[in-house]
C-alpha cells in the first residue's frame, strides 16, 4: 500500500509526488480528470512503481495504509474546503489531511478545528521554491500539532531542500503558523524583486547599461554578500536572447507584473498586526501600478516622461556600481527587518512561539529567497534576542556601511523621476527607524483637539492629559 496519497496533479503536485516517488516513498495520486492520472503515470518512467494512479477518491483511501495522510494540493480557498470536505467522507478517524497549497493562513486556522471535531488531524504547510523546487527539494513550513508533524516529518525531510546537509523543513508552529510564514516569506520575496527591479531600472534608464552587461553585473554580485537565488536568476533573464526577434528577451516582456494574493496577504496582516512593513507594502503596490499599463501610457502623454539619465550623480561607472550594490544590501536588510518583525508580533498575538532562527535555516535553501543573507538571519538568531534585525549583527555594520549608498540612489533616481518606490520606502524606514524625537507628538496634539483623545507628557508617567483647545473644540 501507499505511505502517502496527493490529490491534484498540477504543476506543483505532480513534482512533489514524483519527488517522493524518487525518495523512496509510495504515493498513490489522483486528479479530477481521469485522462491526466493516466497520463502522468505514464510519463513517470522509473518511478511508476512506486505512483499508484486511483481514479475515485474512494479508491485513493483504500489505496494508503492507514492512519492515511492526504495531501491537498488543489487551488486556494472554496476549492481545498470542497475537496477537504469530499475526502473526510472517505477517511477514518486518526486519518491526516495536509494543505499544501498558498492557503490564508486564517483559513487552515479554522480547518483545523473543524477537521478535529471530525477526528481527523490536519497540518497546513507552505511549500516553496516553485516547479524546480517542489520536484528536486522545496523549502518547507509546516503548522499543527506536534502529532501530525512526527507522522509525516520523515517524508518531508527526504523531499526537502537540503543546505549542508541539513533539510530546510520545519514544523514552526501550531495551527495556521506553516501558511503564515510562507505568506510573509512571499511578502518578503516580493520586496526583494521590486528592489532589484529598481536597480536595474537605475542602470538601464539612468545610467545606459545594456541587458548583456547588467547580467555581467548581477553574476558578479552573486559572488558576494548580495548572492541568492533571485540575483542569480536575474542575471539568466537579463542574459537571454528572444529566439523570434534576437533581442535581449527582457525587453519584449511587457512591463505588467502578475500577482497570486500572498504578497497582499503579508501587508494586510502586517497592517492588522501593527506592525511596520512598509517596503512589502510599496513592493505590492507597485505590482499594481505596473498593471496600469493603459493610465501610465496616458499619464506619460499629459505629464512628459521624466529625464531619468542620472549622469555622473553616483560617479563613474565603477562607482555607481559599487553605490548601487550597497543600496541593494541596505535596502534588503531593511525589507527582512520588517517581515521578521512581523512574524515575532504574530507569534505574539497567537501564541504561536515562532522559532524565526529555525525559520531563517529552513530559507536557506530551497525557497525563492534563498541567500547567504539568511545564514547571517539564523546566526543572529542564535546568538540571542532580537528587537529588530536592523540592530542586530552584522546587519548594524552593513547598514552604518551602506545606508549613505541607499541615500544617494534614492536622491539621484527621484531628482530624475526614476521610480524607487521599495528602495525609498527602505530608507524612511531606516531613518524613521533611528529618529529618537519624531514628529508623532503634532500627530498627537492633533488628535486630542479634533477627538480628545489625550496625549502623554515628556515630564510626567501620568496618561490623559489634554491641550487648552479640549474645552472650545
Amino acid at each position: 500500500m501507499a505511505d502517502i496519497g496527493l490529490v491534484g496533479l498540477g504543476v506543483m503536485g505532480a513534482n512533489l509526488a514524483l519527488n517522493m516517488a524518487e525518495k523512496g516513498h509510495r504515493v498513490a495520486v489522483f486528479n479530477r480528470t481521469a485522462a491526466k492520472t493516466e497520463a502522468y503515470i505514464a510519463e513517470a518512467g522509473n518511478l511508476a512503481p512506486r505512483l499508484t494512479a486511483c481514479y475515485s477518491l474512494k479508491d485513493l483511501a483504500a489505496a494508503v495504509a492507514p492512519p492515511r495522510p492526504i495531501v491537498i494540493m488543489v487551488q486556494a480557498g472554496p476549492p481545498v474546503d470542497e475537496m477537504g470536505q469530499a475526502l473526510a467522507a472517505e477517511l477514518a478517524a486518526g486519518d491526516m489531511l495536509i494543505d499544501a497549497g498558498n492557503a490564508n493562513f486564517r483559513d487552515t486556522r479554522r480547518r483545523v478545528g473543524e477537521y478535529m471535531k471530525r477526528g481527523l488531524d490536519f497540518l497546513g504547510i507552505g511549500v516553496s521554491g516553485g516547479e524546480e523546487g517542489a520536484r528536486h527539494g522545496p523549502s518547507i513550513m509546516a503548522g499543527g500539532t506536534q502529532k501530525a508533524w512526527a507522522r509525516v516529518e520523515n517524508i518531508l525531510f527526504d523531499i526537502s531542500a537540503k543546505f549542508e546537509g541539513e533539510p530546510c523543513a520545519a514544523l514552526v508552529g501550531p495551527e495556521g503558523a506553516g501558511h503564515f510564514v510562507k505568506t510573509i516569506h512571499n511578502g518578503i520575496e516580493y520586496a526583494d524583486m521590486q528592489m532589484i527591479a529598481e536597480i536595474y531600472g537605475v542602470m538601464r534608464d539612468g545610467l545606459g547599461f545594456t541587458p548583456a552587461e547588467m547580467a555581467d553585473i548581477f553574476n558578479a554580485w552573486n559572488e558576494g554578500p548580495l548572492k541568492s537565488y533571485l540575483i542569480e536568476i536575474t542575471a539568466k533573464v537579463l542574459d537571454a536572447k528572444d529566439d523570434k526577434t534576437g533581442k535581449p528577451l527582457v525587453e519584449v516582456i511587457l512591463d505588467t507584473a502578475g500577482q497570486k494574493g500572498t504578497g497582499r496577504w503579508s501587508a494586510m496582516e502586517a497592517q492588522d498586526l501593527g506592525v511596520p512593513a512598509t517596503v512589502i507594502e510599496a513592493a505590492v503596490a507597485a505590482r499594481g501600478l505596473s498593471a496600469q499599463r493603459e493610465q501610465r501610457l496616458a499619464a506619460e502623454k499629459i505629464f512628459g516622461s521624466a529625464p531619468m539619465q542620472l549622469g555622473d550623480a553616483l560617479g563613474d561607472r565603477k562607482a555607481a556600481l559599487k553605490v548601487l550594490g550597497q543600496a541593494l544590501l541596505a535596502g534588503k536588510i531593511a525589507a527582512y527587518a520588517q517581515g521578521f518583525a512581523v512574524m515575532a508580533r504574530a507569534s505574539e498575538a497567537w501564541d504561536w512561539r515562532l522559532p524565526l532562527g529555525t525559520v531563517a535555516r529552513i530559507w536557506r535553501a530551497g525557497c525563492i529567497i534563498r541567500s547567504v543573507f539568511l545564514d547571517d538571519i539564523a546566526k543572529a538568531y542564535s546568538a540571542g534576542a532580537i528587537t529588530n534585525l536592523m540592530m542586530a549583527e552584522p546587519f548594524a555594520s552593513n547598514l552604518k556601511a551602506t545606508e549613505a549608498s541607499l541615500r544617494r540612489v534614492v536622491a539621484a533616481a527621484s531628482l530624475k523621476g526614476v521610480p524607487v518606490p521599495a528602495l525609498s520606502s527602505a530608507l524612511a524606514y531606516f531613518d524613521f527607524s533611528r529618529t529618537a524625537r519624531s514628529t508623532a507628538n503634532l500627530i498627537q496634539a492633533q488628535r486630542d483637539f479634533f477627538g480628545a483623545h489625550g496625549f502623554e507628557r515628556t515630564d510626567s508617567t501620568a496618561k490623559g492629559f489634554h491641550g487648552p483647545w479640549s474645552t472650545s473644540a
